[in-house]
């Protein structure tokens, strides 16, 4: 039997061809969404950890107290470290490019630690030396050479440093919004508190030391030393709890990455399973007669495992290395994209070695189902046509009673899961219903492919013929919509769950940043405000710019100067200018930034108090404000108004300091005065984005192997109804109505499976969105129509296409031949 599965698997390669494609785009579909995990913990690592990107442990605060210099010195004098670095940073404003700017001063740290990435000159070294990102450089007219006088709240007030070298900007979507500095330790002694202390420690261990217990060891001495709650950490694990921290409390995108595996391996399983299925069972004659001929039933079934085995692990190889090749061109495009340069490729062992083991499995176990079922009956019955299921058989009740069992059990696990923000419970329910749907397949997509068969009608006789096909052979019509639901679902889901968690994720940044740049206007020999906020709307990259009249001071005790100044503006300038839809003013209502005091507010205006109901928002990033109609009193005097700007979606970080820059100018204010989120929701956009790549590249990677099981089982299909067409040419059926039947069936059963799988993806992509995000966001479903919409004129097309070859071949065969053949 050994070579019989060798001479099948080379005299019979082009059976073999289009499994192993399939069964490599699973592997690839897999491999890939592993490596996204890897490669998305690399990048934020390059993004989010950049300042601690060399170090083995950092260690920070868990309340954010600074640590002292005792806590630093017990922890640098720990015998597994071999070097430290402790981390001060103050801000500091300074002249340059016409005006007064604010920025980031940090101290230089040893070279071992420094993840600040030299582009020209030379690191600090003097005790005034300092270098400044090349982003500012080329925004202010600074380079090597340059001098600048930093002022800060430090003992000497100043320090006049001279710029050494030029660093790459920042990907830290924290630090990205001001100057990047750095300089020695002396500049920062002269411009910071010197009680400031240390916001957190890096440090590089000796070779060979135990990272576990030199966590524990220096933990153990900064608490000895006085340091309150020190946290020790790998760099990645810092990465994973600031992501924790961005996210309330929740790792989502490790979540969210292991549900991505979780539906490729789903996916991988159904597609290699549905492909080698309807190989083998069109191989079932020919096995019944080797069992004729003296081969017993371990034979057979070694037999067709040991090739499953061959084609699953060669196939599965050439997945892997396409994987790799795949994330290594998305990567590389997302690091040409100036916004996106932080993306890092990381492809894991697990990548490789699950690829390897998952594809050779699944072939093995899909190939194992099917050749059982043709040894389970005595060979010269399995020599006879075997009866599909249906309801008026055993067999059929069975698959009905167990796949609605699937169904209903599954979805309600599904929908509990997404109520419950439970996203294991959801992938299993819905896995379940999906299992379901398939399990019932061949007793409901053969009937509604006949009533769309329908408006096939006036095609003439191939378009009967092919209506009647579909419910002439069920299992046939199932196995090949089965392919194509199966990548049409997977992918109608993925589009759906993308886009509603990118509009989750949206949501969230409006409602953090609900105005993107601010800036008050100035009181005395500026420009008149009405004229200012002209100038401003019309910069390139601005989408909206309203003015904010100050009409009152909330009332605080608590508050030396007596509180915060309130803002007014209308209903309709809120619309044009907050990010937040839902933040819509309502009069009678005074809206405050977060940790504000609850209940209701007093606001002292020029014509007497004001009492308003209190809302406090989740953000700190802008102002108290009434709508207009609030406060009917007159502007505060010598208070000066507010601007606030919205941006176009598309602006980039560049963009956004220079509107910063003619926002300033407009107003006749200093530059650092014009502040915001606008970068911050700019940085985090790119890191979406990045993520929404990768998995957009994944979506081709299903649409492929869809259309792959497509053209297998359309192929087969063609192949076992050999005589029959050829009875049809004989009876008078011409090549072209026959090439017109064939194209007319598989339009009909992809123009089905298509619109059922994309029903079905925007229901499990809407539920596993709320599974994932229900937590930390409001997940509404969003739909992309037309997205959806190229999905169904690809599967239609595909469809068509899939049908060309093979109804090609099955014209030119003459019908005497056709009818010849065995």
């Amino acid at each position: 039997m050994l070579r019989v599965a060798l001479s099948q698997v080379t005299t019979h390669f082009r059976r073999f061809v289009a499994i192993g494609l399939a069964v490599m785009l699973s592997v690839m579909f897999l491999s890939s969404t592993l490596m996204v995990g890897a490669s998305t913990n690399a990048s934020l690592g390059a993004s989010i950890g950049e300042a601690y990107r060399n170090a083995d442990l950092v260690a920070t605060s868990k309340n954010g107290e600074a640590f002292t210099q005792a806590a630093v010195d017990a922890a640098a004098s720990s015998p597994a470290v071999e070097d430290s670095y402790a981390e001060r940073s103050t801000y500091v404003t300074f002249e340059a490019g016409g005006g007064e700017q604010y920025g980031h001063l940090r101290k230089v740290a040893p070279t071992s630690l420094e993840g600040a990435v030299l582009s020209s000159g030379s690191m600090p070294s003097q005790a005034l030396d300092a270098a400044v990102d090349v982003k500012t450089a080329a925004h202010l007219g600074l380079s090597v050479g340059s001098t600048l006088e930093l002022r800060g709240a430090g003992p000497v007030k100043n320090a006049k440093v001279t710029i050494t070298g030029l660093i790459q900007s920042t990907n830290d979507p924290f630090s990205s919004s001001a100057a990047q500095l750095i300089a020695s330790e002396s500049v920062l002694n002269a411009v910071q508190d010197a009680g400031a202390g240390f916001a957190g420690l890096q440090f590089a261990l000796k070779p060979g030391e135990d990272v576990s217990a030199a966590k524990e060891y220096i933990a153990h001495r900064m608490e000895s030393a006085g340091a309150v709650d020190p946290v020790v950490e790998t760099a990645q694990e810092k990465v994973t709890s600031t992501v924790a921290m961005l996210s309330a409390g929740q790792d989502q995108l490790t979540v969210v990455l292991l549900a991505f595996a979780g539906v490729a391996i789903l996916v991988s399983t159904l597609v290699v399973a549905n492909t080698f299925s309807v190989l083998v069972a069109q191989r079932t004659r020919e096995l019944a007669l080797l069992r004729c001929l003296g081969a017993g039933r371990s034979q057979i079934r070694g037999s067709v495992m040991l090739e499953a085995l061959v084609v699953g692990f060669v196939s599965s190889v050439l997945g892997v290395l396409a994987a790799t090749g795949l994330m290594t061109g998305l990567i590389a495009w997302a690091k040409s994209q100036p916004e996106q340069a932080f993306a890092t490729l990381a492809v894991p062992p697990s990548a490789i070695i699950a690829g390897l083991v998952a594809g050779t499995l699944l072939t093995v176990v899909a190939a194992l189902v099917p050749a059982k079922a043709a040894t389970a009956v005595a060979p010269l019955a399995a020599l006879r046509p075997a009866d599909d299921a249906s309801v008026r058989n055993r067999r059929g009740k069975f698959r009905l009673i167990l796949g609605l069992i699937a169904l209903a059990g599954g979805s309600a696990l599904l929908v509990y899961g997404s109520m419950k923000v439970s996203l294991p419970l959801a992938l299993l329910g819905g896995a379940a219903s999906f299992v379901g749907i398939l399990l019932c397949s061949s007793l409901f997509i053969p009937t509604v492919v006949s009533l769309a068969g329908r408006l096939a009608a006036p095609a003439g006789v191939p378009g009967k013929l092919a209506a009647v096909n579909a419910t002439r052979n069920p299992a046939r019509t199932s196995a090949t919509a089965a392919a194509l639901l199966i990548g049409v679902t997977l992918v109608s889901l993925m589009m759906t769950g993308a886009a509603t968690s990118r509009q989750a994720f949206n949501d969230t940044l409006a409602e953090n940043y609900p105005v993107d740049l601010s800036a008050q206007t100035a009181v005395d020999g500026g420009r008149d405000p009405g004229d200012a906020v002209s100038l401003i709307k019309a910069l390139d990259g601005v989408s909206a710019a309203v003015l904010l009249q100050p009409v009152g001071t909330l009332s605080d005790a608590t508050t030396p100067d007596g509180g915060s100044t309130i803002y007014s503006l209308s209903a309709t300038d809120a619309g044009s200018v907050l990010r937040d839809n839902h933040l819509k003013p309502a009069p009678g209502t005074v809206y405050l930034p977060e940790d504000s005091p609850e209940g209701p507010a007093t606001i002292t205006t020029a014509s007497g108090n004001v009492s308003l109901d209190a809302k406090v928002l989740r953000t700190r990033h802008v102002p108290g404000f009434v709508e207009s109609t609030s406060i009917s009193s007159a502007p505060l005097p010598e208070t000066p108004a507010m601007v606030w700007v919205k941006l176009d979606d598309s602006v980039s970080a560049d963009r956004v300091q220079a509107i910063q820059k003619e926002v300033a100018a407009a107003l006749g204010v200093q530059e650092r005065t014009v502040s915001g989120a606008a970068i911050e929701r700019v940085t985090f956009n790119s890191i979406i984005d990045v993520l929404l790549l990768v998995v957009t590249g994944l979506l081709g990677v299903a649409v492929v192997i869809a259309l792959i099981g497509v053209a297998n089982t359309l192929s087969l299909s063609v192949f076992e109804r050999t005589r029959e067409n050829s009875l049809l040419r004989a009876l008078g059926l011409t090549k072209g109505q026959l090439r017109g039947m064939l194209a007319i069936e598989a339009v009909l059963v992809a123009g089905v499976a298509a619109i059922m799988g994309a029903g079905m993806g925007i229901v499990y992509g809407w539920l596993g969105a709320q599974a994932t995000l229900g937590g930390v966001a409001t997940v509404v479903p969003a739909v992309p129509w037309l997205q959806l919409a190229a999905v169904f004129g690809v599967a239609v097309v595909a469809g068509l296409l899939a049908s060309v070859i093979p109804a090609r071949r099955a014209a030119r065969l003459s019908p005497v031949e056709g009818l010849a053949t065995a």
